[in-house]
């Protein structure tokens, strides 16, 4: 025995499976678009004086998820 612990893959859940496929946008994008309930939220909070943020995942550049 080479005394290696092997580590066991979990199988993403289905909301990651289609994350992982979409791109991130940022508060600009959101501000032009204004089509989705979840980048209305976001534009909303980075509009906040002092907010920082990553970006949000945009529905409309969902892909297929991996399988």
């Amino acid at each position: 025995m080479s005394g290696k612990k092997v580590k066991k893959k979990t199988q993403p859940s289905n909301v990651d499976k289609n994350r992982y496929n979409m791109k991130m946008v940022t508060s600009d994008v959101c501000a032009r678009c204004r089509k989705c309930e979840r980048g209305l939220r976001y534009l909303e909070k980075m509009s906040q004086p002092g907010a920082v943020g990553k970006g949000v995942p945009c529905i409309l550049t969902k892909g297929k998820a991996y399988v």
